[in-house]
């Protein structure tokens, strides 16, 4: 007789994992037409059985147990939210051993295993999809992989970590220093106790690895990604940046030219013109440029209990919908080209340098032949007095310049007595 429900395995029902269940129930009408069967929730794996929930549950279906789940042949797919990433990947790949196909939202499991799971996800003829764990209830992922099927991909911009956006667009709109407002956002519960994976960069890193590996087909590892956080980020930097027509966003960047990739995560000064420089508070977007489409852009929230546990859910339906025609495990391309990645010399792009440096005739010319001698020209420069004075300080914008040259640059002023301080360096997108 044929299958008329998929039953499920929920692993985790912390914030994600209860709007999972949320959605399940409140449209099981919809999830029957789009996939023509029922889809039911059958265990949840949890640390603590007797803890009270927000959602009634049936004693019956709640464990503590995962071998109530991985070893049940009559569940059909497991859902896993419980974060972290040994045991969730240990959970996983026994899933995936006994022919269980696997929903996850975990980002740093992804980011670091994706291509084991991956490959045992093939082995087995099994789906894998993580849709959420990338800009939350934005389908990204989905549209890297069947959206752009047909064209090629050569540049993907992503503002994917909402803790830093918040920060930064605060900072922005009030003035106001970095360290309040991370008080404020981890007052109100956007930034964690200890902030350091959002503010560092290492989040966002975790999620450009992922769309990098999708949009290039090529295996990207977390240690790819150059990281630079937001924490040295200050009210002036971005008081200067809004007086040259720019905003400063934590931009990943994944870019290929010809077979060569780079990929980093750092602040930057974003046009004003551009799209993703009016993306603000915990709201995400991710900007694609295909040889064929062109420019797009995909916006909307980047977290949250049912933006993250939408895309989840639709996970899963794609699951319930291969299954119901016979094609699980054949959707998925595991990366499949040589990974090469460029130099420093080979990445270029616009600078944005703030100095302070001793206030005398001739200083500038110094600074301008030195740029001069590493190839980099400049846009726009601006000096004023500074420290009552005493000093000057100097904001430069440069014309595209080779990520070598410009580090060399910084190296040699460094040491020159005429430079009192480097203030700060940010790469510049847009505004061309």
């Amino acid at each position: 007789m044929e299958k008329q429900t998929v039953r499920v395995g929920l692993m985790g029902f912390g914030t994600v994992g209860t709007g999972v269940v949320r959605i399940i129930q409140a449209h099981q009408e919809d999830l029957q037409k789009q996939t023509g069967l029922g889809i039911e929730i059958s265990k949840i794996l949890v640390q603590n059985a007797e803890k009270s929930r927000s959602i009634p549950l049936m004693e019956k279906i709640v464990t503590t147990n995962v071998d109530d789940i991985l070893d049940d042949d009559g569940i059909d797919v497991v859902v896993e939210v419980i974060g972290g990433i040994s045991q969730a990947k240990e959970y996983i790949l026994a899933a995936l051993d006994r022919g269980k196909h696997v929903v996850t939202a975990n980002k740093d499991l992804m980011a670091l295993h994706g291509g084991e799971i991956l490959q045992k996800a093939q082995e087995k003829g099994c789906d894998v999809f993580y849709e959420a764990s990338v800009a939350g209830g934005i389908p990204i992922l989905r549209a890297l992989v069947e959206g752009f099927s047909s064209d090629r991909i050569t540049k993907m911009m992503g503002i994917v970590n909402g803790t830093t956006n918040y920060i930064l667009s605060k900072m922005s709109q009030e003035g106001a220093d970095y360290a309040d407002v991370l008080k404020e956002a981890q007052a109100l519960g956007y930034a964690e106790a200890d902030p350091t994976s959002d503010v560092e960069g290492y989040d966002a890193a975790r999620k450009m690895a992922i769309l990098a590996t999708l949009g290039f087909r090529v295996p990207m590892k977390l240690e790819d990604v150059d990281v630079k956080g937001i924490s040295r980020v200050s009210k002036e930097d971005i008081a200067y940046g809004k007086k040259l027509g720019y905003e400063v966003k934590l931009l990943g960047l994944a870019r290929r030219d010809g077979d060569a990739i780079e990929v980093s995560v750092q602040p930057t000064m974003v046009a004003k013109n551009h799209p993703l420089a009016s993306v603000n508070g915990v709201f995400n977007a991710v900007y694609v440029h295909g040889e064929a489409v062109g420019e797009t852009m995909f916006y909307g929230p980047g977290a949250g209990e049912l933006p993250t546990a939408t895309a989840v859910v639709s996970d899963l339906v794609t699951v319930v919908k291969n299954m119901k025609l016979g094609v699980n495990g054949r959707g998925m391309v595991a990366p499949y080209k040589e990974k090469i990645l460029k130099e420093d010399s080979q990445k270029l792009s616009k600078y944005f340098l703030r100095t302070v440096v001793a206030d005398k005739r001739g200083v500038l010319a110094q600074i301008t032949q030195l740029l001069a001698e590493k190839n980099i020209s400049l846009e726009q420069v601006v000096q004023q007095p500074y420290n009552n004075g005493e000093q000057a300080e100097i904001i430069m914008v440069t014309h595209s310049a080779a990520k070598g040259d410009m580090d060399a640059v910084l190296g040699y002023m460094e040491e020159m007595d005429i430079v009192h301080e480097i203030k700060s360096c940010y790469r510049v997108e847009g505004g061309e």
